[in-house]
């Protein structure tokens, strides 16, 4: 059985991988200190740092170990599209709906998306339905509250 490989663009890899440094290099030690600080005070089931530093521990860690096995199972797409006419992964797009609102996306992974900024997963709807079209095509998107009619006008890489 063939496993399916989430792809990342380069800066979205290179975000995690960051973080993960970050996370192993600085304030983990940071926390572990603060947590070694907090036991030397004595009785530990009543030290409110203590508790609240094992905690961030916790979490650190948790975080770090997702992450280290995240940054391995992901393909970094670092090379544009060969034909930038053409909507592909890492692609900006500019399109219009059938109310003439204007919205403008970018066909990233799952590990990167973000509402606000217009980074939509390459699995969304709104991306499947983009993907391989052209600047003038007008595409239909079935959405949970129904089918949107999107109008392609502008395509970046």
């Amino acid at each position: 059985m063939t496993q399916q490989r989430d792809y990342i663009t380069r800066e979205g890899w290179q975000a995690l991988a960051d973080e993960l440094d970050y996370l192993w290099r600085e304030k983990r030690p940071h926390v572990v200190r603060c947590l070694a600080d907090a036991a030397a005070e004595g009785d530990r089931s009543e030290n409110a740092e203590y508790i609240y530093r094992k905690k961030e521990l916790r979490e650190i860690d948790r975080r770090v170990r997702y992450l280290g096995r995240r940054v391995d199972e992901l393909t970094a797409v670092a090379r544009r599209s060969d034909n930038p006419g053409k909507i592909f992964f890492g692609a900006w797009v500019d399109v219009i709906d059938e109310t003439d609102t204007a919205h403008r996306y970018r066909i990233v992974g799952a590990d990167e998306t973000d509402g606000p900024s217009g980074a939509i997963s390459l699995h969304s709807p709104v991306a499947r339905a983009l993907l391989g079209r052209t600047v003038g095509d007008i595409v239909m998107v079935t959405l949970p509250a129904g089918e949107r009619e999107l109008e392609i006008q502008a395509i970046e890489y």
